[in-house]
């Protein structure tokens, strides 16, 4: 301590304690830095691969590096990809959403244009440019490790109103529509809630634990097996097909047989005369 104070004065002492603030900084970083900066960086030929797949099928809409498109009018052609992550690059392509073929609001899941080892190229190289959410482990999304009960909760209360009670998706405002849960994987669903695809809330981890999410999955699994107690689900898209069934069928019904009667006791009347 002697030998400290007597040379707090020194020219060079505040230079001293700025390189040791500098190293201990660096080294908490280090070791408290998230796992998924790291995905895909050090595999240089995988982040070549898939910097050649971007400029290819991407580029056009996101940018050379990736900093995005602005349009005339100020808005996002296409939106930066510098800390998306890798699981955002595998939700997208690996659900076939990207490449766009045609730019527009609601893109629907379909066949994917890249096979899986391009898309992990791909999500490397998104990786290599900034940190965000990795692709996740099959134990993170496992629904064998989930509480279906507590994962009900959370689906009622934070899901429902975008993907319908049942998990059957349902359209939403300016042309965009929520997919139906009951036709994704559990790990695109997983990385749907890390990532915030479209109009969908990023639940990070700070908002949702992994066991969270993991129970969300759980529940949805759940819901693919209990059959319909309450006869045909139509869909399960509430008062929507249920009214229309009842329009057309119930409804439309009653009119033919009130038609038939009519038409039959004329005939009657006719004959009897």
């Amino acid at each position: 301590m002697k030998f400290l104070s007597s040379r707090r004065r020194h020219p060079l002492a505040g230079f001293v304690v700025l390189v040791l603030g500098l190293l201990v900084m660096g080294g908490l970083y280090s070791m408290f830095r998230p796992a998924q900066a790291e995905q895909g960086a050090n595999d240089k030929q995988l982040v070549a691969q898939g910097r050649e797949l971007y400029v290819v099928s991407c580029s056009t809409c996101h940018g050379m590096n990736a900093e995005g498109v602005v349009t005339k009018t100020g808005d996002n052609y296409g939106p930066p990809l510098v800390g998306v992550g890798a699981a955002a690059v595998d939700f997208q392509v690996g659900t076939g959403r990207m490449p766009m073929a045609d730019p527009g609001p609601g893109q629907a899941q379909r066949v994917p244009l890249m096979t899986p080892d391009e898309t992990r190229a791909l999500a490397a190289y998104i990786a290599s440019l900034g940190p965000g959410p990795a692709i996740p482990s099959p134990g993170e999304y496992d629904a064998a490790h989930g509480d279906p009960a507590k994962g009900g909760l959370f689906f009622r209360t934070n899901c429902t109103a975008c993907h319908n009670f049942a998990g059957s998706g349902g359209a939403l405002p300016h042309g965009r529509q929520a997919p139906d849960l009951m036709k994704t994987p559990p790990k695109y669903i997983f990385e749907a809630m890390e990532t915030g695809p479209g109009q969908m809330p990023k639940f990070s981890n700070g908002v949702m634990t992994p066991q969270d999410k993991r129970d969300i999955i759980s529940y949805i699994q759940h819901l693919k097996t209990t059959p319909g107690y309450g006869g045909l689900k139509l869909g399960s898209l509430g008062p929507v097909s249920e009214g229309l069934w009842g329009w057309l069928i119930g409804i439309g019904g009653l009119i033919l047989i009130a038609v038939w009667i009519g038409n039959h006791g004329v005939r009657a009347g006719k004959k009897s005369k």
